[in-house]
């Protein structure tokens, strides 16, 4: 479905670039009748993906940085620490969950890596939390309450440290690439808080209760 939506947006893009122009003179200094749609081809196109590459190289160092101080922090036992601090929460966003279940403790891990930035040792641990989650499902294709919140939770994750953020406001050019740290926990944390709720009280809905009584 999702690649059926990416083709619509692309055949529409163009559709648009073209038929502003379709009713204009020729062009003198493009010799076409065109002249937008060269625009997004050329310097759209084109353009941004030269941008990409840039900011991709840009992003090494600074990521690279990043990633080093979190792998310090993970070998020191930080995040263990702070998955420690977590558990009595988890425990009560996921009842369903036993607390000594496997996905409990993938979950902990999960969150608390989002939370310090490491973005690429939280993704297989969701992958994992996802999986011991399913082995828990009455309905296998159904997505339970717990899948749910977890998912709500690793979108909307709090960020202490936002390192992808800090990375591309430096490669940008920022005076102070870290001062968004303050805004980003405040953000982060009502996106979160908001989100746990709304799962909640969706979970709530007689349609959703009707759907596990049958599962």
């Amino acid at each position: 479905m999702l690649n059926y939506i990416w083709l619509v947006l692309l055949v529409i893009g163009i559709l648009v670039a073209a038929g502003k122009d379709i009713t204009q003179p020729l062009d003198p200094t493009t010799q076409t009748q065109y002249p937008n749609l060269t625009r997004v081809t050329n310097d759209g196109i084109v353009g941004s993906a030269k941008k990409a590459v840039e900011l991709a190289i840009g992003l090494i160092g600074i990521m690279a940085l990043w990633l080093g101080v979190m792998k310090i922090a993970e070998q020191s036992g930080l995040i263990a620490q702070l998955a420690k601090l977590l558990k009595p929460l988890t425990t009560r966003l996921f009842p369903d969950v036993p607390a000594d279940h496997p996905a409990m403790g993938a979950m902990i891990m999960n969150i608390s890596a989002n939370m310090l930035g490491l973005s690429n040792a939280a993704t297989p641990l969701g992958l994992k939390a996802m999986e011991e989650l399913n082995k828990l499902n009455k309905k296998v294709g159904t997505a339970t309450d717990a899948m749910c919140t977890f998912l709500v939770i690793n979108t909307s994750n709090v960020q202490l440290i936002p390192a992808t953020v800090i990375a591309i406001r430096a490669s940008a050019g920022s005076a102070n690439p870290t001062e968004i740290l303050g805004p980003a926990l405040l953000a982060t944390t009502l996106s979160t808080v908001i989100g746990v709720i709304v799962v909640k009280l969706l979970a709530k809905l007689p349609a959703y209760k009707k759907q596990l009584e049958v599962a």
